[in-house]
């Protein structure tokens, strides 16, 4: 099977929020920390569960700014604060009867190894540490929180021909 095969067959995308998401930048200012997202990924996130691809966030970090935009956005399986990725993906593939073959996840850094041998094609972004690079089936060309996510969502999509210039989305 080919690593073209293997994005088509995508029906859930995983994404990891630090390194992925964001670029990794934490802004550390009077009031709080602040992160920085791209709006071309959000596009596509968009994009996604309009097509209706289920959108899934697993983080070990919290940040209610991040999942106030990704709930903007339309995803609604985020899942902030996890100790242990592998378990929480396990358990949503059991609760929605998904094959790891139809399971794209993204990660960037070392808490992320172990939750991407979970999935079919496990994925990083072009400025993923060296470990999760050896892991990754394919990594972008682009780095995290500057299009990574929407690089491999774009694939997938077009792959399927769900990749439809005339659905507009508001919010992005």
């Amino acid at each position: 099977m080919t690593l073209l095969d293997q994005f088509k067959r995508i029906t859930t995308f995983v994404f990891d929020m630090d390194g992925v998401l964001t670029d990794g930048t934490v802004y550390v200012l009077d009031g709080g920390q602040y992160r920085r997202m791209n709006i071309k990924d959000g596009f596509a996130l968009q994009l996604a569960i309009k097509k209706r691809y289920r959108v899934v966030v697993i983080s070990g970090s919290t940040s209610d700014p991040a999942v106030d935009r990704l709930h903007k956005l339309g995803l609604v399986d985020i899942f902030m604060g996890v100790k242990d990725k592998k378990a929480r993906l396990e358990e949503y593939m059991r609760q929605h009867g998904l094959q790891a073959a139809e399971v794209l996840m993204m990660g960037d850094d070392i808490p992320d190894y172990e939750v991407m041998k979970t999935a079919g094609l496990a994925c990083a972004p072009a400025d993923a540490v060296t470990e999760i690079k050896e892991a990754a089936h394919y990594i972008s060309l682009h780095t995290g929180g500057m299009g990574c996510v929407r690089d491999v969502i774009e694939k997938v999509l077009k792959l399927n021909d769900h990749w439809d210039l005339y659905t507009h989305t508001a919010s992005i």
